[in-house]
């Protein structure tokens, strides 16, 4: 199985409070640098569940590159370059990500998107088996690098998905302006958060994945004979034991899905929020 995920590979700063921060103080914690950003996450949970995974993202030759190209290196990912190396003046994404004692985790993000025009290789989606992607990418700017990836893969009868990604990005662009986009990448799945889809609305999509959290999650697949009626199924979470970070959570259940479906999209979410960070170890 091939799966590329498309939208944004970032350093991520994995900052787990021992207790709550002080105004103008200092309080314990533990920092973890590594890389994140939602298609890096999805594709390097994608490789630890043994497939062929890679991921189209903007990456400067700043040093949070380095260290993005190095990390995913190490889990097996192949970045993909749609700026032929032309990369003046890029900068490389970064993500602060604050985890509470609970393992509740707020983020703040610099995202920098495409600083260069990108030109896709048609030979990327030869062969490919499910095109993953980021709503951070699809609903940014035009969000034209996201849109000519899925007529690629389409055209090549590739399954696409598509994640919301943040309740704010959806407001931003507006409720009927992601519908649209949505269905201008031929999404069969999308997945949302229950604040993500209520933001959105009703989506003409195959099949709706709301993540629930600890609650699981609920999958609704469109059915009637014109397509109009949804019926949605409730799927509890699978066992976490100790709940460490959630950060990247959504990212592994959405690589569980590509690979195996519900039940691994469970079970992968499971295991990311008992680790700290997005992505699975390196080599695990």
């Amino acid at each position: 199985m091939r799966v590329l995920a498309v939208g944004d590979a970032a350093l991520d700063v994995v900052v787990e409070l021992a207790r709550p921060l002080e105004p103008d103080d200092d309080v314990p914690a533990r920092i973890t640098l590594s890389t994140g950003g939602q298609a890096a996450n999805v594709a390097a949970w994608c490789a630890e569940l043994g497939v062929e995974a890679s991921v189209l993202a903007p990456l400067g030759d700043d040093l949070a590159g380095a260290v993005v190209r190095a990390e995913l290196a190490r889990r097996r990912v192949s970045l993909l370059d749609a700026v032929a190396g032309r990369r003046d003046g890029m900068s490389t994404a970064a993500i602060a990500s604050l985890v509470t004692a609970a393992g509740a985790r707020s983020m703040a993000s610099d995202r920098r998107g495409w600083q260069r025009p990108a030109a896709l290789d048609p030979a990327w989606f030869d062969g490919l088996d499910w095109l993953h992607v980021s709503g951070y990418e699809l609903f940014a700017g035009s969000g034209t690098v996201a849109l000519a990836a899925a007529t690629s893969a389409r055209r090549r009868g590739v399954t696409v998905s598509v994640d919301l990604s943040a309740r704010t990005a959806v407001e931003a662009l507006g409720g009927a302006e992601v519908a649209r986009r949505v269905a201008l990448a031929g999404a069969e799945v999308v997945f949302a958060t229950v604040a993500e889809m209520e933001a959105t609305g009703e989506l003409e999509v195959p099949t709706a994945v709301v993540k629930l959290g600890a609650g699981g999650c609920r999958v609704g697949v469109l059915g009637g004979p014109a397509g109009s009626r949804r019926s949605w199924s409730e799927l509890p979470a699978a066992p976490a034991g100790v709940v460490r970070d959630t950060t990247g959570a959504g990212d592994a259940f959405a690589a569980g899905w590509i690979v195996g479906g519900a039940g691994l999209a469970l079970e992968t979410a499971a295991r990311c929020v008992g680790q700290a960070g997005a992505m699975p170890p390196p080599g695990g």
